[in-house]
């Protein structure tokens, strides 16, 4: 009812009929075609004109005649089917490198190509692998090639049954025994040596990422004199080398009964003997380790750069023809450093020398037995000795220019030309030297000795301050004697027993004694000088003095043979 209702109000709209929409359509397609009437009167492709009768008719027939002259490349040529499922594209790991799996042991390589260990391998007796064959690649893939040989007679990897091979190649992965280290003896099932080679030395070597442990004789052992090159590797617990290659690079051997590491080249190495041979021996060793406890040597290098040495038995903590940056340290009667030429180093040793070199630039060498430093030039160094030995010093060098020595009972420094210096010693000389120039010497014996002193400061506490032939401009403290010389000038001497001031000649000096000495003494002249003697002694014995002036407290003020202008008092 309501629909009713609602329809009663609205107009009653006329139905729509299919054909007034199409004829609508039509007359809407006319117009538009119309105005383009034009296109269609043109003659088409193919030589044809399109039909004046229908609009229409002309547009589609034009469309039809252009698809049918466009050339044939305009449409599918062939079956859009595939012929086939896809092929792969590809390769696969033997198309790229052929290799040859090795599931058991022992295994001989007789052929060129690349192998790989499938499992962890192990021998009972004899080698695992023997590499007979050149231009082998060998990957252990991690695993591990193990012996349980109670006479250890193989090795785990042999390079040549008989004959050298070339270009070979052991990658990433670890052989082991059970040797081990009995108080310096070493025995224990396993193989003989980890990588060996047979009669004559391999060519072209390299072995990266193995490491070998628990080994009779040799870890990784191979010709310092051909491209052998070990890299990354890790020696550990074997009783002779560790590892011996022409390159060894970022490599540790460890616990090695002999030489640990031997290489013509060694790079970021860590070498370390228990036995009597060297920590690490290589023509050149840049940023190495190398330790000895026994009579060898910790680092032994004809170059050695940023190296650090280490010894306790006889043998140096460093030995080098030229070493820069370097250190060595000996517990025992070895040098802490032994160097032809050593630049920035330091070395130190319990016994023996601390730093021996023929030139040493800017280095420090300390001992508790011997020289603290010893060279023939030493520039810019310090030597300093803390032991017990007498007729030793802290540094002696033939030429020492800015240099500091130092001695608990020996000579502090000692040198045949000695430029601004400093000498200490608590017993012997503070300074001992030919020529001397703006130095300073302490000693409980003598604190200066020297031919010429110039500007220089001597005091000991128990004899003489200063002892020279030629003293220019220097001050002198002693206990029996303050400054001894010949020739001295502009010179100050002080005395607690005997004479403040003794010279030849004094020129423009004071001597002070507080003992039964003088003040001065001279066996010639005195010029412009003032004694004083606070004892029993004279405070000026002269025998000629011009312009001086003696005092005393106790004894005689002045004693002078032949006055001449003297101002007394």
């Amino acid at each position: 009812m309501s629909r009713n209702r609602i329809n009663r109000g609205r107009a009653k709209a006329e139905p729509v009929r299919s054909a007034d929409i199409l004829v609508r359509s039509n007359v809407r397609a006319h117009h538009r075609l119309d105005t383009f009437e034009g296109l269609f009167h043109a003659p088409a492709c193919c030589g044809q004109e399109c039909p004046r009768s229908g609009t229409a008719a002309c547009f589609f027939a034009a469309l039809l005649t252009l698809l049918a002259c466009q050339p044939s490349s305009l449409f599918a040529q062939g079956s859009l089917m595939p012929p086939g499922p896809p092929a792969p594209t590809m390769k696969s790991l033997d198309q790229i490198e052929a290799r040859t799996p090795i599931s058991a042991v022992p295994y001989t390589i007789s052929q060129p190509g690349s192998y790989y260990l499938t499992g962890n391998l192990q021998v009972s007796s004899g080698n695992a692998i023997v590499i007979s064959a050149n231009s082998v690649t060998l990957d252990l893939n991690g695993f591990t090639i193990s012996s349980i040989d109670p006479n250890n007679t193989g090795a785990g990897i042999q390079l040549g049954a008989s004959g050298g091979i070339q270009k070979v190649t052991i990658l990433n992965g670890f052989i082991s025994g059970s040797v081990n280290n009995y108080g310096g003896v070493y025995s224990g099932p396993g193989f003989a040596s980890g990588i060996f080679f047979g009669n004559a030395p391999p060519l072209d070597v390299r072995v990266s990422g193995v490491s070998i442990s628990g080994c009779l004789l040799y870890g990784i052992y191979l010709n310092t004199e051909s491209s052998s090159i070990v890299e990354s590797c890790r020696v550990q617990l074997v009783g002779s080398s560790g590892i011996v290659a022409a390159s060894v690079s970022h490599s540790t051997a460890y616990a090695c009964g002999d030489t640990a590491i031997l290489a013509s080249t060694a790079s970021d190495c860590y070498g370390y003997c228990l036995g009597n041979g060297d920590g690490l021996v290589a023509n050149a060793a840049n940023n190495c380790y190398g330790i000895c406890l026994g009579s060898g040597v910790g680092l032994d290098s004809a170059m050695a750069n940023n190296c650090y040495g280490y010894c306790t038995g006889d043998g140096s903590g460093l030995n080098a023809t030229t070493a820069n940056n370097c250190a060595g340290y000996s517990l025992g009667s070895g040098d802490g450093l032994d160097s032809h030429e050593a630049n920035n180093c330091h070395g130190e040793s319990s016994s023996g020398y601390g730093l021996v070199a023929a030139e040493a630039n800017h280095s420090y060498g300390q001992s508790a037995g011997t020289y603290g430093l010893l060279a023939t030039i030493a520039t810019g160094c310090y030597g300093k000795q803390t032991g017990t030995v007498a007729g030793t010093a802290g540094l002696h060098a033939e030429e020492a220019s800015n240099c500091r020595g130092e001695s608990s009972v020996g000579n502090g420094l000692e040198a045949s030309e000695a430029i601004n210096c400093h000498g200490q010693s608590d017993s012997g000389y503070g300074m001992s030297v030919i020529v001397a120039t703006g130095c300073y010497g302490k000693s409980a014996d003598l604190g200066v000795v020297a031919t010429v002193a110039t500007g220089c400061y001597g005091k000991s506490t128990d004899q003489t301050g200063i002892v020279a032939d030629e003293a220019s401009n220097c001050h002198s403290e002693g206990g029996l004697h303050g400054m001894v010389a010949t020739i001295a000038t502009g010179c100050y001497g002080q005395s607690i027993r005997s004479t403040g001031l003794d010279a030849y000649l004094a020129d423009t000096c004071y001597g002070r004694s507080q003992g039964d000495g003088a003040g001065i003494y001279s066996d010639n002249l005195a010029n412009n000088c003032y004694g004083i003697s606070w004892g029993s002694g004279t405070g000026v014995s002269l025998n000629m003095g011009v312009g001086c002036l003696g005092q005393n407290s106790a004894g005689n003020s002045m004693s002078v043979r032949l006055p001449y202008n003297m101002p007394y008092p």
